[in-house]
């Protein structure tokens, strides 16, 4: 789903209705009916609900939710903080159909008085006061009441954003800004909808009436949602076979990190891949193969420090034959004569490659020898591993990641996974995908291992398809921990929980990806 400007937005809108026929009045009835079934469907136990507008379009959209609440049997109040001869356009048209109590507050003094404070007595806010065309800050009466929202403990739903946050701000907001539980907006998410954590819950994207080929963006910016992602967890041919979906090979562990391997095997599996060989130094093969009865395993020579050795290199190329995919790193440690083996590897294979952790490391200072036109390449780095490709510290790598991430992938013609919060991944042509999945339970040794298993297994089962298959394995991942934490909590996760919640995942993105509100 493609991010876009707070003016490219009004574009979308000004050319829906122009070059599409779609009238704005109509427009404005989808976006605030959209509102309504969100709470219908999420807040149905609120039987008393205050829809506080302003005087412009986002006000509009509330004037719509309150009538489409009260239609379904919701007591519903409406505070406007402006008087009625200021509306205009099509708010002024919504506002003459409202047919609940509307109460217009003129100004701060007014607002404290004690009928507007009875008033806002209720059991959840709409907050339709200001909508992404805003720009900060926010003063006067507006300001006060996003003081009162905040100061409450009522439930806010937002429409389209908070009110008081600048849309197109990717980190943290200056001034006044509405809290909010949840927001619904429309058509398409703003950059503070992504990036902004403006919200306690989730955000959601409502379809009102624009066409695709109405939504247009220059920033080269894509939410993944569980829609982008659905032929991934769809359900599968009556015919189908373990050799349908292809047999990914991992390359990695050593002496004390065989688990990482393991757990890589494991999870290219659970994404669904057919077959998993997990190839590794003989001493730690014992380990490996008793993980999961499911693996399979191959030992490979080693060195006197437990690693995989250089003599493995044409075992490794015996291996290759008949794979779908290969996930080089997991476990690998930085050996010198395993780095060299793991830069040949990666050098001489033609089938798609899946590289992480040590593996990366091999190239800190052999970045150049990276590169995806030669067969397809997928790097999946923190950002510690990121600043040691690009000769760099992690501190910078954090304060400039889209920019990071979209130079590298285009210079290496490759699909570059930055992980961390709000993980990206950049394509070779530097269009960036976003994603918000996951939580900082997931920051424990061996998560990072399991992406790459389920990066490697996507693959596997559509090798022609390396984007689609890297958005799928991200944002399952990440929901894997977000299940995982409702059992487990943040402290206590562990890589592992996220193997036995990837089922439960794979479900919720299903049944997602059926609904027409589109959450990111």
């Amino acid at each position: 789903m493609k991010i876009v400007t707070a003016a490219e937005m009004r574009d979308i809108d000004r050319a829906t209705s122009d070059r599409f026929g779609v009238h704005s009045l109509t427009l404005m009835e989808n976006a605030g009916a959209a509102v309504a079934d969100f709470v219908l469907s999420h807040y149905s136990s609120a039987r008393r609900i205050v829809v506080i507008c302003g005087k412009g379009n986002n006000g509009g959209d509330g004037f719509v939710a309150a009538r489409r609440l009260h239609q379904r049997g919701k007591h519903v109040h409406v505070i406007l903080l402006a008087d009625p001869s200021e509306l205009r356009g099509d708010a002024r048209e919504m506002f003459s159909k409202v047919p609940v109590p509307v109460m217009a507050v003129h100004s701060p003094e007014e607002w404290k008085t004690e009928s507007v404070q009875l008033t806002l007595h209720a059991d959840l806010y709409i907050d339709a006061i200001l909508g992404t065309g805003f720009k900060p800050p926010v003063s006067g009466l507006y300001a006060d009441a996003i003081a009162a929202l905040n100061a409450s403990t009522t439930p806010v739903v937002a429409v389209d954003i908070p009110s008081g946050a600048d849309a197109d701000v990717m980190g943290h907001q200056t001034g006044a800004v509405a809290r909010a539980d949840a927001s619904v907006t429309f058509t398409a998410p703003r950059p503070a909808h992504v990036f902004g954590q403006l919200t306690k819950g989730p955000t959601y994207v409502a379809p009102i009436g624009s066409p695709d080929e109405a939504i247009t963006s220059s920033l080269g910016l894509n939410v993944i949602t569980a829609k982008d992602i659905a032929s991934y967890v769809a359900p599968r041919a009556p015919d189908a076979h373990k050799g349908s979906f292809g047999h990914v090979l991992v390359i990695g562990g050593s002496l004390g990190k065989s688990g990482a391997a393991a757990m890589a095997g494991m999870a290219a599996l659970r994404a669904g891949a057919g077959l998993s060989t997990v190839a590794t130094a003989k001493s730690v093969l014992p380990t490996v193969a008793g993980f999961h009865p499911e693996l399979m395993t191959e030992p490979l020579a080693e060195s006197d420090a437990g690693t995989i050795a250089m003599a493995s290199l044409e075992r490794l190329n015996e291996l290759d034959e008949g794979k779908t995919v290969l996930a080089v790193g997991p476990g690998i440690s930085r050996h010198p004569d395993t780095a060299g083996l793991v830069r040949k590897t990666v050098a001489s294979s033609r089938i798609p490659i899946v590289l992480d952790a040590d593996g990366l490391n091999a190239f800190a200072d052999h970045a150049s020898e990276l590169n995806g036109s030669e067969r397809p390449l997928v790097l999946t780095p923190h950002p510690g591993e990121m600043a040691r490709l690009i000769g760099s510290t992690s501190t910078a790598v954090q304060h400039d990641r889209l920019n990071i991430a979209r130079t590298f992938a285009r210079e290496h013609q490759l699909v570059l996974v930055l992980k961390g919060h709000r993980t990206l991944i950049a394509q070779p042509d530097g269009t960036v995908w976003v994603n918000t999945t996951g939580n900082p339970g997931m920051a424990t040794g061996g998560t990072g291992d399991v992406l790459t298993g389920m990066v490697a297994g996507f693959i596997a089962q559509s090798p022609d398809r390396i984007l689609d298959a890297v958005l799928a394995a991200v944002h399952l991942h990440g929901l894997a921990g977000d299940v995982a934490r409702e059992s487990m909590g943040e402290h206590s996760l562990v890589a592992t929980d996220l193997l036995e919640a990837l089922p439960e995942a794979f479900r919720r993105a299903r049944e997602q990806a059926a609904q027409k509100l589109v959450r990111i």
